[in-house]
């Protein structure tokens, strides 16, 4: 049997840190969006133990480092289900940008493998298998507007994000997460969002209201290592985005937009001279 996903990316229309656990993780709350820049993940069960991931992308790893390959060992050590799966994921969320590209093929895999061994796991239970691969894996499984807490996993669902548009545009180079996260600990004095403005804007569907509440802390690090990110902001902001900022901890950044043709203004201007360019909505 086999099944076909859409695995979407997600952007962060805030994100703060409120200290570091012992474990090494951090303390977070932030509003999650989804959107609808996708991969194709495709799930096909085979009758031995064997794992099987592919991808379009030659430089992807497809073995026990995969995130994918780690979500199907996990969802059979976890069920007892003897089976495998072949795994083909058609890669167009740029890697190591920000937007969950890898958690969200990780979570399509537990969803399809649920689905297709018929393991009748709840969502909750995916949830929390999710959680042991990745922070971001849970929200993920979810998906939507939702506000995340503790490291990430503690989600409330949200109204929906308003219809908009949103450029996303990735530098051609990748920032190490790891690394963001710890340079954040040195930094006492940043801008925080103002996530409680992010929702009241939320519940009042108003775009410009949104904006006035978001913010990335991880910015103080990501935009002070790599100038060029605060030149992108500005120019989508000159462009005419309501805002404009980095999602994750980079270096993707986008421009939310109320009006289609400013951000294909800004898609023309910025196409060619930054690596992926990708005009999206929300989902």
């Amino acid at each position: 049997m086999k099944a076909t996903y859409r695995s979407y990316a997600k952007i962060n229309l805030s994100l703060d840190v409120l200290g570091r656990l012992e474990n090494g993780y951090h303390r977070v709350k932030m509003v999650m969006q989804t959107v609808s820049l996708s991969d194709t993940v495709t799930v096909e069960t085979l009758p031995d133990k064997e794992i099987r991931v592919s991808s379009n992308l030659p430089f992807l790893p497809t073995g026990p480092d995969n995130l994918a390959y780690k979500a199907a060992e996990m969802f059979f050590e976890r069920t007892g289900i003897e089976g495998g799966a072949a795994i083909h994921m058609v890669k167009r969320i740029p890697v190591g940008a920000g937007l969950a590209g890898g958690s969200s093929n990780c979570a399509v895999v537990l969803r399809a493998l649920n689905r297709l061994y018929n393991a009748e796991l709840s969502t909750r239970k995916l949830c929390l298998m999710g959680e042991k691969l990745g922070a971001d894996v849970p929200y993920c499984i979810l998906g939507g507007t939702r506000l995340a807490e503790g490291i990430g996993e503690q989600l409330s669902p949200l109204p929906r994000l308003p219809f908009c548009h949103i450029l996303l545009v990735k530098p051609a180079f990748s920032i190490s997460t790891k690394t963001v996260y710890e340079k954040i600990d040195s930094h006492t004095d940043y801008r925080r969002p103002d996530t409680e403005q992010v929702i009241h804007g939320l519940k009042n569907h108003n775009i410009h209201s949104i904006a006035r509440g978001m913010g990335n802390v991880l910015e103080e690090v990501s935009l002070e290592d790599y100038p060029i990110l605060v030149q992108l902001k500005e120019e989508l902001t000159d462009c005419g985005a309501a805002a404009a900022q980095m999602s994750g901890s980079g270096p993707t950044v986008f421009g939310i937009f109320t009006e289609r043709k400013k951000a294909e203004l800004a898609r023309r201007r910025l196409w060619g001279r930054f690596k992926t360019v990708y005009l999206c909505n929300p989902v």
